[in-house]
């Protein structure tokens, strides 16, 4: 039976149960918030990375985005980018990546790059702190993120092959305990 002078009270602990679910997630996110802009905190583990185009061979040294923390972290709270760097996530099994560029401060070009080593669709000049979605809408063995705009600048487009680790350089360091950090479909 509904008692109208308990509807204050049980007004008051809904508001309380709702505030407290609120204040945890912003707690959870806060920490992330809360870390100063910095070009630090970066994966330690780099790769010589190429994309030949139908005119030239493009090389890159990326940072590759290889623990859960380091893939949701990405280039979030970067002030600058590399002309000839960028940030390679890895995908094994293949699957259907999908990004977002929340507190990313600069603009990216995102390469998704098929199993066959072809870049599947390129979303460029992403926006900046954008929550919007991005994603090729196919599996992808990897998401490559370069300076917004550099890909137009260089001429690369769906289509062209990528290729990263020993395929680009035999001073790459063999990386037997994870094959996908030496990726070769289509070397030449």
């Amino acid at each position: 039976m509904f008692v109208p002078h308990r509807l204050p009270l049980l007004l008051l602990a809904f508001l309380a149960a709702c505030g407290t679910a609120s204040e945890d997630n912003v707690g959870h996110n806060a920490g992330i918030r809360d870390q100063p802009v910095t070009n630090q905190a970066a994966p330690t583990h780099r790769l010589p990375l190429v994309i030949r185009t139908a005119k030239a061979a493009h090389r890159f040294d990326v940072e590759v985005a290889q623990t859960p923390a380091e893939q949701t972290r990405g280039l979030m709270f970067r002030r600058s980018l590399a002309a000839d760097s960028g940030m390679l996530f890895l995908y094994l099994p293949p699957q259907t990546a999908t990004f977002w560029m929340k507190d990313t401060l600069i603009p990216l070009d995102m390469l998704f790059i098929r199993a066959d080593g072809t870049i599947a669709m390129i979303a460029a000049r992403t926006e900046p702190n954008s929550l919007e979605t991005i994603s090729a809408g196919t599996p992808v063995v990897a998401v490559l993120e370069l300076n917004g705009g550099r890909a137009e600048e260089l001429g690369i487009r769906q289509g062209d092959r990528v290729n990263w680790g020993t395929c680009v350089t035999s001073a790459a360091p063999r990386n037997d305990s994870s094959p996908i950090l030496d990726f070769c479909p289509g070397a030449s």
